[in-house]
């Protein structure tokens, strides 16, 4: 898989640090973009690949001109794009419904699917007009994109859209040797997960202390996914810590 070219979202923290470290480890060049420089260049450093193999691209997603831009300097650094991880996602606090202000709503659609679309139509394009055409998409979607924690309405909303928009990209992008799959990720313990540690209200309003996995395995599932051919999909995968209360929560 040398040379291939991946861009991922929210590569300064969490999933996307882990995924990039991944990739990078497998022989990718990347661009990474994200809201802080400061931790873009962290996760670079990390990574302690050659300057000519990462592009670190400070970008709020939810910014459609700022998307633009991202994508055409990763065009002009890398000439194409194989792989586009649209991992960057926001969340509120534990809210009930009836107490969602409309700046949190917003704020989370714009990030989760509005900017999670404004990526995925930039990199569609890309990978349509180059030459071999296609490439691959993954979209970080959840465990809430199939059943909800209390209290997180526009979180759970959020994520069950993104998954109708990983369908129709799949869709959509067969004829282009597009792929597109959704990996969904059920406590992964990473640099940003502390706070699941502490007691979460589930359903029943019993609090419990969740198991967790270590984010490497999610790494290890985004890879195996990029580096498939083409002519193969993972529509969707899920990864979880075993003993979290997925079957049957809600």
């Amino acid at each position: 898989m040398e040379g291939r070219i991946g861009l991922i979202t929210g590569a300064g923290s969490g999933i996307g640090r882990v995924s990039a470290l991944a990739l990078f480890e497998a022989g990718y060049s990347l661009a990474l973009a994200g809201r802080r420089a400061a931790k873009l260049h962290e996760t670079f450093e990390m990574a302690g690949v050659a300057a000519d193999r990462a592009l670190v691209l400070p970008t709020d997603v939810s910014d459609r001109q700022a998307v633009v831009r991202l994508f055409s300097s990763l065009k002009e650094r890398f000439g194409r794009l194989d792989l586009l991880f649209n991992n960057a996602g926001q969340g509120t606090p534990a809210t009930k419904l009836e107490d969602l202000t409309e700046e949190q709503w917003l704020r989370v659609v714009a990030v989760n699917l509005t900017g999670a679309f404004w990526c995925l139509q930039e990199a569609y394009k890309l990978m349509k007009a180059q030459h071999p055409q296609g490439g691959r998409i993954i979209n970080n979607g959840s465990i809430s994109a199939h059943v909800p924690r209390a209290d997180s309405a526009v979180y759970t909303a959020t994520k069950h859209a993104l998954t109708g928009l990983t369908k129709s990209t799949a869709l959509d992008g067969r004829a282009f040797n597009i792929a597109c799959g959704q990996i969904d990720i059920g406590n992964a313990r990473s640099d940003m997960s502390d706070r699941m540690q502490n007691l979460i209200e589930e359903a029943d309003g019993a609090g419990a202390v969740e198991p967790q996995m270590d984010a490497r395995h999610v790494a290890d599932a985004v890879v195996y996914m990029a580096n498939l051919p083409l002519s193969v999909n993972v529509p969707f995968i899920t990864v979880m810590a075993n003993g979290m209360p997925y079957m049957g929560r809600g």
